[in-house]
């Protein structure tokens, strides 16, 4: 509870009982129905108001979030130390007030949008990389006041700590932090070490002025319109490279696909004609030894060779000519068999019967 609110509070409420008072004094007077001690009636309020009032005046209370520093013209510094802590305070009335100050985490942004900074309008960094190219740096300082220096604070900076502190010299570490670095650098492998590098010297130079740096955010970068329609058309460029070479990867694979297939191809005739060498080899083998197994035969029974050549004519011829100059005739084997009692006898052959050559 703010005692001191409630305080000046009743001085409010009190002033106005003794205003009521004196105009209905000096309203019965007028009417010629005076107020007996009217004078009494009239001082004893305001005495108390003027007390009240003088009390109130004295009585401070400080926020949890805030630390108060007693301008006194009673001290030959001008101030009091140390500075006030949280909780209802008492200084002199009207020789000594209080300059209240947040020590909670404050946040000053510096941004192209007009809406996000403190700063209406676009306040960004502008900034030059090593190579020459201009970018914008959007970015944020979260900083608190130290409580132990308020009073150095106010003594240094009053309430422009913001804009001429920590906006001055974040705009001028990052502007020397940036031009250490080439533009493809700011914008990617270099990014964090260069917002690393700002966080620092920030952390440093808030520290010597009463202030303690929480975070530095580097928000965006951007680029002038120039390089960045340069930028564009290289990653375009960029991206079709990498689509040709994709093409040409895709390319490779399918020759490479082909080629595989036809050496499949070529592996499986290979294959093939050595099975079918190797059959025909098998089968010549075979071959063979049934020539030879034939032959062998032959030469033990020539006859079988007359038996072989007679069971392989056709069927339905029932006598066989033989060669000119041969006296005989054989029966088929089809043919009926000769009666027990005959006996061959050689024909011989007529003059006028054609014979067939063999």
């Amino acid at each position: 509870m703010n005692v001191a609110g409630l305080f000046q509070g009743f001085v409010v409420l009190l002033w106005i009982v003794v205003i009521g008072v004196i105009i209905l004094v000096v309203a019965r007077a007028w009417r010629g129905q005076p107020i007996r001690n009217s004078m009494i009636v009239v001082l004893v309020p305001l005495l108390l108001a003027v007390a009240v009032t003088s009390a109130s005046a004295g009585l401070v209370f400080i926020q949890p979030e805030e630390r108060g520093v007693v301008i006194s013209a009673v001290s030959p510094t001008g101030y009091r130390f140390p500075a006030l802590t949280p909780g209802l305070h008492w200084v002199i009335p009207f020789a000594e007030n209080v300059i209240t100050y947040p020590i909670s985490r404050q946040t000053y942004t510096m941004s192209t949008s007009a809406s996000e900074g403190q700063i209406q309008g676009d306040d960004s960094i502008a900034a030059r990389t090593l190579d020459g190219q201009e970018i914008f740096v959007d970015a944020s300082v979260i900083f608190t006041i130290n409580p132990t220096r308020v009073i150095d604070v106010h003594i240094a900076w009053q309430n422009r700590y913001g804009p001429d502190l920590v906006r001055a010299q974040a705009r001028g570490i990052v502007r020397d932090i940036v031009s250490q670095y080439r533009v493809d650098e700011v914008v990617s492998t270099k990014r964090f070490d260069m917002a690393q590098q700002v966080h620092d010297k920030m952390s440093e130079k808030l520290d010597e002025n009463g202030l303690t740096l929480v975070d530095f955010v580097l928000r965006n970068i951007t680029f002038s319109p120039e390089y960045a329609a340069s930028v564009e058309q290289k990653q375009i460029a960029e991206q079709q490279a990498q689509q040709a070479k994709f093409v040409v990867e895709q390319r490779k694979q399918e020759a490479e696909q082909a080629r595989q297939v036809a050496q499949g191809k070529a592996d499986a005739a290979v294959i093939a004609a050595k099975g079918e060498a190797q059959a025909r080899i098998v089968q010549a083998d075979a071959e063979k030894q049934a020539l030879d197994l034939i032959s062998q035969a032959l030469q033990d029974k020539p006859e079988l060779l007359t038996y072989q050549y007679i069971s392989k004519l056709a069927p339905n011829v029932q006598a066989m000519f033989l060669p000119s100059g041969s006296p005989f005739i054989f029966p088929l084997p089809t043919a009926a068999p000769l009666e027990a009692t005959a006996t061959p006898f050689p024909i011989p052959v007529p003059t006028t019967v054609p014979t067939v050559a063999p």
